[in-house]
């Protein structure tokens, strides 16, 4: 292969690297491939590769606990932002997406219940229909590129993390059986430290994220989501609005793009076929 040939690809697939779209695209072709990798001869074999341990935890595990908990912190971050100098800085604005979030889960809920009202059985799957995938609808928002204004992002990202943690909630008050009580002392006990090191205004990164981790084993161990420790963090790591800080504002942006250029396809690849393995019941992984 000639060497104009080479630099011509490296050029196409940086060009589409860059573009805001790629994430979206991505995202869209391995969730086709998840549908035809479940439903082909390999399927049983991916299902099992999906529960091959490395270290403590499942692939499946790695995936959707540790990699979708960084990232809720990117985008809890850039929810934070918004919230000290964006469209989310005052209380007028940041009513709209809280609304929309409650509807997004009571209006399903209630849709779901009507549905099922005379099946005891599959009544308690009301919790389903009330979680947002915020990977997947950013994702599908991004095939859109700039012609979507920033501040519908930030309103449906901030919608789509609301409606995540109330799923949590949902979750961890309805259908977790055994919650570790020991664990979640623990991360109150670490979420404490977090405030703490907040209100001293203590500026080193490496002191959250550490911090962040014990937070991130003890809600996991603790039997309700570990993504929750992701926005919890998010909130906890102090950020103050600077001209500088303005200006690196979209560089720093990449990094959840990239995030979710990362996470969104392994975590759709794996949802994606693991639910067309088996029916979806509410449970620790998502409703």
């Amino acid at each position: 292969m000639s060497s104009t040939v080479q630099s011509h690809i490296r050029s196409t697939l940086r060009q589409f690297l860059d573009s805001e779209a790629s994430g979206g695209l991505i995202l869209m072709a391995v969730a086709a491939l998840a549908i035809v990798v479940a439903n082909s001869p390999v399927a049983e074999t991916y299902f099992h590769a999906l529960h091959v341990y490395l270290g403590p935890l499942s692939i499946q595990h790695w995936i959707n606990d540790a990699l979708m908990s960084v990232f809720f912190l990117l985008v809890g971050l850039e929810i934070k932002r918004e919230m000290l100098d964006g469209q989310l800085s005052s209380w007028s604005r940041r009513i709209l997406p809280g609304a929309a979030a409650a509807g997004g889960m009571a209006v399903p809920a209630l849709i779901y219940i009507g549905f099922n009202l005379g099946d005891p059985s599959t009544l308690r799957g009301w919790a389903i229909p009330t979680a947002t995938d915020i990977a997947f609808a950013l994702g599908v928002l991004s095939l859109l590129g700039d012609r979507v204004p920033t501040s519908l992002k930030i309103f449906l990202a901030a919608l789509a993390i609301i409606d995540d943690l109330g799923a949590v909630i949902v979750i961890a008050a309805f259908y977790t059986a055994n919650v570790n009580f020991l664990a979640l002392a623990a991360a109150a006990v670490v979420i404490g430290n977090l405030i703490i090191l907040n209100r001293a205004g203590v500026k080193n990164i490496w002191a959250y994220l550490g911090l962040g981790v014990l937070l991130w084993i003890a809600v996991f161990l603790s039997g309700i989501h570990a993504t929750l420790a992701g926005v919890v963090l998010a909130l906890a790591i102090p950020l103050k609005v600077t001209p500088a800080r303005r200006r690196r504002r979209m560089r720093n942006r990449r990094y959840t793009d990239w995030s979710m250029r990362f996470r969104s396809p392994s975590h759709s690849l794996s949802c994606r076929c693991s639910a067309s393995q088996t029916p979806a019941s509410p449970s620790r992984a998502r409703p």
